[in-house]
């Protein structure tokens, strides 16, 4: 039954000035502004069903997916091919009415997160120390670390944290893509001694063989491969499951060609036995990949081993229907859809460059 045509859309530059305070900052980007193209298609039914669908940049590749989305093409810079659809409003209110028994733990105890706020490589080892002070007291158990830049400096960082939060509590390091395949394993070999559970994007996302020799040279350490934020197809994900190039299975919720995609991959990881531990963060990442996860949990792994799905906490208060932590955990979204749509407060105040945050800083980075 068809509700309705489409009957405009619209597309806005949405950025915020995360790099004021290092938000974001890590070996491959060191000072990104987090933003967004951010897509609204209407419609003429009478309940007024729209869609929203948002393409996540580091800030100057927005003008690439505006054009593009312009045209009537998704984006493709910095992260292509986020997917735009009937989803604003769309959909059921999943895990609501539920009864066995996945759903209904996922209702109770939430999906484990780990926590990427307090470690971005721009912030001072005040505010490391601070905001990891602060989360051991919100009841984090796991924390990734920046990595990749220098190696006397990651040694310095990691020591505080893993002093910090103490031996029993997990740490994960992330390179962004930054070292060659040799570079990788020398660097983790000194690393080593921190007893990270894994490292993240050790080298470029699409190098399947260097990533499967990085994975067997770190086993003597104890030190998994997790990749797969950058990926953007089925394929690239194949391969790196039958090349046993990754112990950890990271899923963008936007990155892949719809959810469709993502869903292919969960199957793949599946088969091969490979727990998922998505990649979020972002312009409204963590609100997209909460449906992802708790999907997979229900309907595909039934599994919660090993599994941790990556938070970031920050630029959710811009969004309609934020995602909830509880106790260092997802917890089920209780509104329809997949949780897209930003305030429309936020989006004028932050839209470039005419929107009142942007009026105000643009001259002044000028002066």
């Amino acid at each position: 039954m068809v509700r309705g045509r489409i009957s405009r859309l619209s597309v806005r530059d949405v950025r915020f000035p995360t790099s004021l305070g290092g938000h974001g900052s890590d070996a491959m980007h060191t000072d990104p502004d987090y933003s967004a193209a951010y897509v609204v298609i209407e419609t003429d039914a009478e309940d007024g069903i729209k869609g929203c669908g948002i393409t996540f940049t580091l800030g100057k590749g927005t003008e690439v997916d505006w054009s593009r989305k312009g045209c009537g093409a998704l984006g493709d810079s910095s992260r292509p091919k986020r997917g735009v659809g009937l989803v604003g409003q769309a959909g059921g209110k999943a895990c609501l009415e539920v009864t066995c028994g996945h759903e209904k733990q996922m209702l109770a105890q939430g999906y484990p997160a780990y926590t990427t706020s307090c470690a971005w490589l721009g912030y001072s080892d005040d505010t490391l120390k601070q905001l990891c002070a602060q989360a051991l007291k919100d009841g984090w158990t796991r924390f990734k670390v920046k990595v990749g830049a220098d190696l006397q400096d990651d040694m310095r960082r990691c020591q505080i944290i893993r002093d910090m939060i103490g031996p029993e509590k997990t740490l994960m390091m992330d390179a962004n893509q930054r070292w060659d395949v040799p570079e990788a394993v020398e660097w983790m070999s000194k690393l080593a001694k921190f007893k990270p559970l894994w490292i993240e994007e050790p080298t470029s996302p699409d190098d399947i063989l260097g990533h499967a020799t990085i994975s067997r040279a770190l086993v003597p350490f104890g030190i998994g491969i997790a990749t797969g934020e950058q990926c953007h197809n089925r394929v690239i994900f194949k391969q790196l499951l039958q090349a046993k190039a990754l112990q950890f299975l990271q899923i963008d919720s936007c990155r892949l060609g719809s959810v469709n995609e993502n869903l292919s991959v969960l199957l793949m990881a599946k088969k091969f036995e490979i727990p998922v531990c998505p990649h979020a963060g972002g312009v409204g990442l963590c609100e997209l990949v909460q449906h992802l996860i708790i999907f997979d949990y229900i309907s595909v792994s039934a599994s919660l081993e090993n599994r941790v799905c990556e938070y970031v906490d920050h630029l959710h208060e811009h969004f309609k229907y934020p995602v909830m932590i509880q106790q260092a955990s997802y917890m089920p979204p209780k509104d329809p859809g997949y949780s897209t749509e930003m305030k429309e407060e936020s989006v004028k105040k932050h839209q470039y460059p005419d929107g009142e945050v942007w009026k105000k800083l643009l001259p002044a980075q000028e002066n």
